[in-house]
């Protein structure tokens, strides 16, 4: 009987110690299963850019559309696009017949309307000998004084008259200068230093002068030398831009090479375009944005105008200021008061690590770039912030939580 009863103690001995493995088993497998993997960077002081990157294309700074003034058939064009001007230079001309006969018609009126005047004015010497000798007449009692009036009469009419064909004379004269600028004008010259970007006449053309509506636009001068980048910034970002900024400034057609630039203007009047959201039946979204111009300080004979070109614009650089990942902030939006309540402002957290356990901060940020934010109040430097994931850090952790450190080179860095 006692070896049964000893073999009992045995069995019993063995269970208890297989209960106690179990259990032990188990709750040190769930706290370990429980624990996120996170990688860590310490706080530490940094130099940040804030940028803001926008889009456009390349732009003359100085462009020149020539039109002519007067209308006519084009005999000559002396110029090819791409071809590179002097101011002054002889580009294009129109055949003078039309304004040719103007002038000759005007220069008649003009030489008739000068005949005119002397005429005038002989008629007015005459009755002014007349109206002399009548009032000489008249003092002496030998004229009565209606002679002596009707004789004033005439001397002013002719001093009318005189003025009148002064005035005809000088009216002709203003119409005769006209025609001969009309006339100047068939010759279209290079107002400036430059490279003819657009040609739209050929020999044979016949174009409208400015003096009737718009215009034939016949070419385009543009001084390639001085560049401008004009890209659409959102209105988002356009608060942060001043004039004077500088960025920097790559072209899609020009790889592995950046222009240096500066914020020259920044518009006040938005673009406003239609972007379709995602899905057939979402409703036309309107897109604004700002136009901003960049002059380009590097040239290179490369650049063309229309070219496609990107833009990181430095808004604001700041020196030695505390900096985490910019992907270790983030904001809880189920964040709630003491009272339980939801917060109008959800704050601006990261998680900071202690002990093996998530702690639960709440910083004020201040400008960032790519890949660090400025952190103002709520760290000191050398304490570790949880990094990632960026699933475990917006959604997973909370205040106290367990996570167990991966090891990589972001967690390495000091």
């Amino acid at each position: 009987m006692a070896q049964p009863k000893k073999r009992r103690r045995w069995l019993f001995a063995l269970i208890l110690v297989a209960v106690v493995a179990v259990v032990l088993a188990v709750v040190f497998g769930s706290s370990s299963s429980e624990a996120v993997v996170v990688t860590v960077e310490r706080v530490a002081r940094r130099t940040i850019t804030q940028t803001v990157s926008a889009t456009g294309v390349l732009r003359p700074e100085t462009e020149v559309k020539l039109s002519s003034e007067t209308s006519g058939e084009i005999i000559a064009v002396l110029v090819k696009e791409g071809d590179t001007v002097r101011r002054g230079q002889l580009l294009v001309r129109i055949r003078p017949d039309i304004a040719q006969t103007q002038l000759e018609q005007f220069a008649a009126a003009a030489e008739a309307a000068k005949l005119s005047a002397e005429v005038a004015k002989a008629e007015l010497e005459r009755t002014r000998s007349e109206l002399q000798r009548v009032s000489e007449l008249y003092a002496r009692n030998f004229l009565s004084r209606q002679e002596l009036e009707q004789a004033q009469t005439l001397y002013q009419q002719a001093l009318g008259r005189y003025q009148a064909a002064l005035a005809e004379r000088d009216r002709a004269q203003a119409a005769l200068r006209q025609a001969q600028l009309q006339v100047s004008r068939t010759a279209i010259y290079a107002p400036i230093d430059g490279i003819v970007t657009s040609l739209s006449v050929a020999v044979g053309e016949k174009v409208v002068g400015t003096m009737q509506m718009q215009g034939t636009e016949l070419l385009r001068i543009a001084d390639l030398r001085r560049m401008l980048a004009v890209v659409e910034v959102n209105e988002n970002d356009v608060t942060l831009l001043h004039v004077g900024d500088s960025a920097t400034v790559t072209v899609d057609a020009i790889p592995r090479r950046s222009f240096r630039a500066v914020v020259t203007e920044i518009s006040h009047s938005p673009k406003r375009a239609k972007a379709e959201a995602f899905g057939a039946a979402a409703a036309p979204e309107e897109v604004v944005n700002f136009e901003v111009k960049l002059l380009l300080l590097d040239s290179d004979p490369r650049l063309r105008p229309g070219m496609s070109c990107y833009a990181e614009i430095r808004t604001e650089t700041r020196h030695n200021v505390l900096a985490v990942p910019i992907q270790a902030v983030t904001v809880r939006a189920e964040e709630r008061d003491t009272l339980g309540n939801a917060r109008k402002e959800p704050p601006t957290i990261v998680f900071v690590h202690e002990n093996g356990r998530a702690r639960r901060v709440e910083v004020e940020t201040g400008i960032s770039d790519r890949d660090y934010i400025e952190i103002r109040k709520g760290l000191r430097e050398g304490q570790e912030v949880i990094s990632g994931s960026f699933h475990a850090i917006t959604q997973v952790l909370k205040d106290g939580m367990p996570v167990q450190v991966r090891s990589s080179g972001s967690a390495q860095r000091k």
